[in-house]
């Protein structure tokens, strides 16, 4: 544990972004299986549904740099193709 004033606060800091983005990138993956499931299970109209949530979570994860933007563009891309599909 730090001894100096800063460092208690960079880790103090550290840690609630940790867990602020692992509860943004858990989210984003939680909707890309939502749609992954009813895309094969055939549910159409509630997987177009899911389609829009998961895209604006990861969007929103794309945004804030917690993956990179072409990673972002092609898991959109597969989950549009599995829906349309």
């Amino acid at each position: 544990m730090p001894n100096i004033k800063s460092a208690i606060k960079r880790v103090k800091t550290s840690n609630d972004r940790n867990a602020h983005n692992s509860a943004i990138k858990s989210a984003m993956r939680s909707a890309i299986k939502k749609v992954d499931a009813l895309a094969v299970s055939n549910d159409v109209e509630n997987a177009k549904a899911a389609l829009v949530e998961a895209n604006k979570r990861i969007d929103k994860a794309a945004q804030s740099g917690l993956v990179h933007k072409n990673t972002a563009a092609r898991y959109k891309s597969r989950l549009a193709k599995k829906v349309n599909g």
